[in-house]
């Protein structure tokens, strides 16, 4: 084997792997309330892009909140095995109107 053949091999194999740490699936540091959250901090969840959070920010539209987190399983392209990978990062806390000043 010539020694530019053996590089080249090695340099193959060792790159992608030297990469698979910016594939390791997305955790956000707090939960994410599915009430309140941006497309941005709801992208933060594993799997998801920005065509899933834009459809989660329009299911809250139309639908006035989450109440529950399970109703996340009504979006458009999230079953019970996404569900189950996001569940522990969801919150559902509801929106806290602002508080009116007595005076």
């Amino acid at each position: 084997m010539s020694h530019r053949f053996f590089t080249s091999l090695v340099l193959g194999l060792a790159l992608p792997l030297a990469a698979a740490p910016d594939r390791a699936p997305r955790a956000p540091q707090r939960p994410v309330n599915l009430n309140t959250a941006t497309v941005t901090e709801l992208m933060q969840l594993p799997r998801v892009g920005q065509k899933t959070a834009e459809r989660i920010i329009a299911f809250r539209k139309q639908h006035g909140g989450f109440q529950r987190s399970e109703e996340l399983m009504n979006v458009k392209g999230i079953g019970e095995k996404a569900f189950a990978k996001l569940k522990p990062f969801l919150s559902t806390a509801p929106v806290q109107a602002p508080a009116v000043s007595k005076k």
